[in-house]
């Protein structure tokens, strides 16, 4: 295989696949049920967060288990909007039905769109940085690392549980109506909700690509490698992990805030532990460390949970964790992982093949070379005497 062949063959799966992934998105809306294409909306909110778990895991070698909480946050900061633009003038109803009788001083700002779509992804990346910093200077990794995530997404959720009156409690904010000023539940906000959420994925997915391959992205993969030898080279392991961390904790509270406005509601169930370790499903039945198998393997499993759930409604979380374990154990790379091996296969197989007929070729001329000569010597004769001297 030569120099342009490799060059091909990387340019095609770094463009190819997920061009060939988008243009069934784009074309979904065509032949799609508002319903159908509601559900592969709210999946594509799914596809964003594991790009930035593919970011930090797959890249970085960091296996967070908080992305609920980092999901969660950003899709109450927009459901707070939202809950304010659909009661108006009145108290949210939780609120009422707590026996409040004020807006909490916290909410206030909220009634900004702008406020609240800030603050779905700078509040995550704020407490992803403070998290981050403090555990990354103490040097936690691996297990360590992925407990900690864990306990703060269990006591976040727990604490939002107990927060009924300014949360919701454990029902969350629901009814949500109206998004900027537009009926939420009608086909043309849903179309125009699709595609902002495939443009918000489509971009995050070029600048995650630009970081990978960037000396940022060499970065993360050596740090994966050997985090001493990074340091020892002068680099500052703490600020990359932190940097690295808030980015994919800002791509979590962007999906948590599309799929509110996707969904309509939010609850402290969407941000627990449960959904976290499902966030670490998806990369690992895509492929970590390939950005388009984190968003392929987000879109299947939500695919292949929505149809069992709906086919096999008594059983369908054992059926579930059967194909989970048996995707893991068969692909133990993921689809891309299979799917790059199967392609890097058949390139070798075709490139043996193409030298074998170059070298069979090169073999029978060779032989029809040799066959002319003897010949040309047959029909010259036997060689003259030469002269005599005199």
């Amino acid at each position: 295989m030569g120099p342009r062949d490799s060059t091909l063959r990387t340019f095609l799966w770094t463009w190819g696949a997920p061009l060939a992934l988008a243009l069934p998105l784009l074309v979904a809306p065509l032949v799609l049920s508002d319903f159908r294409l509601n559900l592969l909306g709210k999946f594509l909110t799914f596809a964003i967060v594991a790009l930035g778990l593919d970011l930090i895991w797959g890249y970085g070698g960091m296996l967070s288990l908080g992305q609920g909480l980092f999901f969660g946050l950003g899709g109450y900061a927009m459901a707070m909007y939202l809950k304010l633009e659909t009661s108006g003038a009145r108290l949210p109803d939780f609120m009422s039905w707590s026996g409040r009788e004020a807006l909490p001083f916290f909410w206030e700002p909220f009634r900004s769109p702008i406020v609240a779509v800030s603050a779905a992804v700078l509040v995550p990346m704020a407490v992803a940085s403070a998290v981050g910093y403090l555990v990354f200077r103490s040097r936690v990794q691996g297990v360590y690392f992925s407990l900690i995530t864990q306990a703060l997404t269990l006591i976040a959720s727990i604490l939002f549980i107990g927060q009924q009156a300014v949360t919701g409690g454990t029902n969350g904010i629901t009814n949500l109506k109206t998004i900027f000023g537009f009926a939420r539940g009608g086909a043309g906000t849903q179309t125009v909700l699709y595609f902002v959420t495939l443009f918000c994925l489509g971009a995050l997915y070029l600048l995650c690509r630009r970081l990978t391959q960037s000396r940022f992205g060499r970065l993360l993969v050596a740090m994966r490698d050997d985090e001493n030898r990074v340091r020892f080279l002068g680099y500052n392991p703490v600020a990359l992990k932190t940097l690295v961390f808030a980015l994919s904790a800002g791509m979590a509270g962007v999906a948590g805030a599309l799929f509110v406005c996707q969904v309509g509601l939010i609850s402290p169930s969407s941000m627990g532990v449960m959904p976290s370790i499902e966030m670490v499903t998806w990369v690992a039945v895509g492929g970590r460390g390939t950005l388009v198998g984190a968003v392929l393997g987000a879109i299947l499993v939500s695919l292949g949970k929505s149809a069992l759930s709906e086919s096999y409604p008594e059983v369908w979380q054992l059926g579930f964790g059967v194909l989970f374990a048996a995707s893991v154990m068969l692909l133990p790379t993921g689809v891309a992982g299979f799917v790059r091996r199967a392609a890097a296969k058949l390139g070798r197989r075709d490139a043996s093949a193409a030298g074998a007929g170059v070298g069979a070729a090169r073999d029978k001329v060779a032989a029809a070379g040799a066959a002319s000569a003897g010949e040309v010597d047959a029909g010259a004769g036997p060689e003259a005497p030469a002269a005599p001297v005199r």
